[in-house]
């Protein structure tokens, strides 16, 4: 069974250009007809390929939907570090890192489009058996968290927790988005880590 840090470390990999139409056309099915009725032989035809090609590249279309999950996975990545590497200030890198993640997941099409139509299937893996997601979204937080503050020996956090803290909140906003927690404006969420996540990382807010 793949371990928090190898299904991290397969996320953080650079996307393989040569599998990119196939996941975009497993996507795209998925996005038509959801996860349960897209057939591997609707994905060949989508991709211009055999579905003995398909099935050579992956064995089942658990398989191949966990592919396009981590393709996803490493989207939101790729957003998050586009979004932080202008940043030079920690705290704005720390509320710009919030932003990034609880939008991405609450504003991806693919996941809004299975609570939609296909929740049986979606809400237990972020749920009842989300531990492992919440693993993984943790374990990539704390180590964003460790490297933004490697240099500021005069704060003491907790990183585990604040990432802890920092998914879950992204669980809750993507499952239940309507409350106080503003995702429709940017700077809102901004100033809303600002004014929840610096005290707990000994941080202040301005």
């Amino acid at each position: 069974m793949p371990t928090v840090h190898s299904i991290l470390a397969r996320i953080l990999e650079k996307p393989r250009a040569d599998g990119e139409h196939l996941l975009e056309s497993a996507l795209s099915a998925f996005m038509d007809f959801g996860i349960k009725r897209t057939s591997m032989g609707e994905v060949a035809r989508r991709a211009g390929i055999s579905p003995a090609t398909l099935y050579r590249r992956y064995e089942s279309k658990n398989d191949l939907v966990q592919a396009v999950g981590v393709r996803e996975a490493q989207r939101l990545v790729a957003d998050i570090e586009e979004r932080v590497q202008a940043i030079t200030d920690g705290e704005d890198q720390l509320a710009e890192i919030f932003v990034a993640f609880i939008t991405a997941l609450a504003h991806n099409e693919l996941l809004q489009r299975l609570l939609r139509t296909e929740p049986d299937l979606v809400l237990p893996r972020l749920t009842t058996q989300g531990g492992p997601i919440l693993a993984v979204g943790r374990a990539y937080l704390a180590d964003k968290l460790r490297i933004l503050h490697q240099d500021d020996t005069d704060r003491d956090f907790d990183a585990d927790l604040v990432a802890e803290i920092m998914v879950r909140l992204a669980q809750s906003l993507a499952l239940t988005p309507d409350g106080m927690i503003p995702l429709g404006d940017e700077a809102a969420a901004r100033e809303f880590a600002r004014r929840t996540l610096l005290p707990m990382m000994g941080g202040h807010h301005r």
